[in-house]
């Protein structure tokens, strides 16, 4: 589901930054903002930062006389991304295995599709395995899936995940499975 909200930030700008007169440029203060939210890229309750909309107000900056860091309370809109059980997606295959496929959704990397999930499609194996059902639909590397949302966990820190959304998906519904895009490739520009 995608939304808008209204956040308040505190932004760090060092002491480098600051010109000789010892102010900063709303400038700086911006791009720290964006930098601070492609590093963190995800709140478990709002869901992933997508796009900065809207700047409402860059408050008086403070010091902080240890670091000679400048705070600046920052407040803006921001376009959000949470994804939702329920919810009817398309991801692209990056990964097959005998008990299913891995894909990517937008900034989510890990929706598994289990191969009991598939109804009618069977697992064949080879140097490109692929799922096949009864009418040749095939689901193999780079096709594009529409799924049925069945669960979202959120991922703090595990092996090489880091502050991430991971899903289970299912198939069982109607119109969902590979999907067939415009023109010869497949993507029609």
């Amino acid at each position: 589901m995608f939304y808008e909200v209204e956040l308040l930030r505190e932004v760090a700008v060092l002491p480098e930054n600051l010109d000789q007169d010892r102010l900063v440029s709303t400038r700086t203060v911006v791009t720290r903002l964006l930098e601070d939210l492609l590093r963190e890229k995800a709140d478990k309750d709002l869901g992933y930062f997508l796009a900065v909309t809207g700047l409402k107000r860059i408050g008086k900056g403070e010091v902080v006389d240890t670091s000679g860091d400048v705070f600046f309370p920052v407040v803006f809109n921001c376009r959000m991304f949470l994804p939702c059980k329920g919810e009817i997606m398309e991801g692209v295959v990056h990964h097959i295995y005998r008990l299913g496929v891995f894909l990517r959704c937008g900034p989510i990397n890990y929706v598994f599709l289990s191969a009991r999930k598939m109804p009618n499609f069977r697992y064949v194996a080879g140097e490109s395995p692929v799922f096949l059902n009864e009418d040749l639909a095939k689901i193999e590397k780079d096709v594009v899936i529409r799924f049925n949302v069945l669960g979202v966990r959120w991922i703090e820190i595990r092996d090489d995940i880091r502050k991430e959304f991971v899903m289970l998906a299912s198939l069982e519904g109607d119109s969902l499975g590979p999907l067939t895009l415009p023109g010869p490739d497949g993507l029609d520009l």
